[in-house]
């Protein structure tokens, strides 16, 4: 999973930070991608990268902190990555970005927190003997 618009360590209280982080620790591998602090080089452990331009490898889901106006510019990477779903979080919605990138094949998820959607469907893990 990708983040755009990540935040880092110093900005734990806001959902752009800690969503992910909970993401992580639920055992989600992240590639952080900040739009600011350009002098961070790692966030929750894992190498920054500059934009999405720069992700080498195959993203499963694109997870957003964006500004609705400012997704429009990110939409030829969005597009070029290519992951299976895009998520613009809780607070997010740009119908005419959800637009085009369904019409790229990319499935997509506006204005809800992927963090909440992950703990409703997350299974407990089993416990006791021979479990």
């Amino acid at each position: 999973m990708a983040v755009l618009g990540i935040k880092t360590e110093a900005q734990k209280d806001q959902p752009a930070y800690y969503v992910p982080a909970y993401l992580r620790s639920a055992g989600v591998e992240l590639v952080p991608v900040p739009v600011y602090y350009p002098e961070a080089r790692e966030i929750l452990g894992k190498k920054v990268e500059r934009d999405l331009a720069a992700i080498s490898g195959k993203v499963d889901i694109l997870d957003v902190f964006r500004r609705p106006a400012d997704l429009e510019k990110h939409l030829p990477d969005m597009k070029k990555l290519a992951p299976r779903a895009v998520w613009f979080q809780q607070g997010i919605r740009n119908d005419a970005v959800a637009e085009e990138l369904a019409r790229a094949g990319i499935k997509v998820v506006q204005d809800r927190c992927l963090m909440v959607e992950w703990r409703r469907h997350a299974r407990p893990a089993p416990s006791g003997p021979g479990r």
